[in-house]
């Protein structure tokens, strides 16, 4: 029995099927505007599925759920897509119940950050037991919360916006409507601006090795730790795992970052006992994850477990 693993991103779409195993047989990736061709977002996501599940090696196996990472908020319930920035056509869907009753199939939805660290937290054999934090910076800062191997969602479903703690020294205005939110100063939206504005001749991946020294990409680091030390001292968590195409870059100066958050942090704990881990950039790990994620809720149907 497999899953159907899909990962959202402001750019690509990623998709695989999932083998228990974890084994990914059919991974597809490529970019959103292929998949959304018409003003009916819904209908194109499912013929893009319906093709996909005809594809010969996806045909055979046998499949029990679709699972989806969106860059969004969701609702409490994670049926709907309530606010997403870099897909704004997707927001205030129905998303998993229009597929559940086109496809035939359980559907379930979460943020991408929390797919991402369901499979982190398997690969780096971190206890459910306990809070476990993930942050990653990306595009923007995303961060996820487990409490006892349960994703925190909030009264309204939208917990764990790290990226959206004001600054107050910010006028930037935020994909999400508000002004002076840390992930317009401490996101990759942010690099590239700088890109574009300071460092025109330089790539971006190129950014840490050529100018890491200068003192807007030290205010950036700075940024990016207060940032994360503002999660560590309110949760305290047992783990925390740092990742993002930000900190895979490279040269990227992570002792740099650690004592800044060291410097942030409250004295003596968390600070003197960081519980940090850095993770890698995977290509599938959205996608396995997001199948980690259905096997999950199976279980707790199965269980008879309400799963709102």
């Amino acid at each position: 029995m497999a899953v159907i693993g899909i990962d959202f991103g402001g750019t690509n779409f990623r998709i695989g099927t999932v083998a228990e195993s974890g084994k990914v047989t059919a991974f597809r990736k490529c970019p959103i505007k292929d998949v959304f061709v018409t003003a009916d977002p819904i209908r194109d996501l499912e013929e893009y599925l319906r093709g996909y599940l005809y594809v010969p090696e996806v045909k055979r196996i046998k499949k029990e759920a679709v699972s989806i990472g969106f860059p969004a908020t969701l609702d409490r319930k994670r049926e709907t897509v309530l606010q997403a920035p870099n897909m704004p056509f997707m927001e205030n869907l129905p998303v998993a119940a229009a597929l559940r009753e086109k496809l035939g199939m359980p559907v379930f939805l979460e943020r991408d950050v929390t797919m991402i660290l369901q499979y982190d937290m398997e690969k780096y054999r971190i206890p459910a037991e306990g809070i476990v934090c993930g942050i990653y910076f990306g595009t923007g800062i995303g961060n996820a919360i487990c409490i006892n191997g349960v994703p925190l969602a909030g009264r309204h479903g939208t917990a764990g916006e790290l990226g959206h703690i004001p600054v107050d020294s910010s006028n930037e205005r935020c994909g999400c409507g508000n002004t002076g939110c840390m992930e317009s100063l401490a996101g990759g939206k942010h690099l590239m601006k700088l890109c574009r504005e300071v460092y025109p001749e330089t790539c971006i991946d190129s950014l840490f090795t050529e100018h890491g020294s200068d003192p807007l990409l030290v205010r950036y680091i700075d940024r990016m730790a207060a940032a994360v030390a503002t999660e560590l001292n309110i949760l305290d968590p047992d783990y925390l795992l740092l990742g993002g195409g930000v900190l895979n870059m490279a040269n990227f100066p992570r002792e740099q970052l650690l004592n800044q958050i060291k410097k942030h942090a409250r004295k003596p704990y968390p600070a003197e006992d960081l519980p940090i881990i850095f993770t890698k950039d995977e290509e599938n790990k959205g996608v396995i994850g997001a199948s980690r994620y259905a096997r999950g809720k199976l279980e707790d149907v199965s269980a008879g477990i309400s799963l709102c």
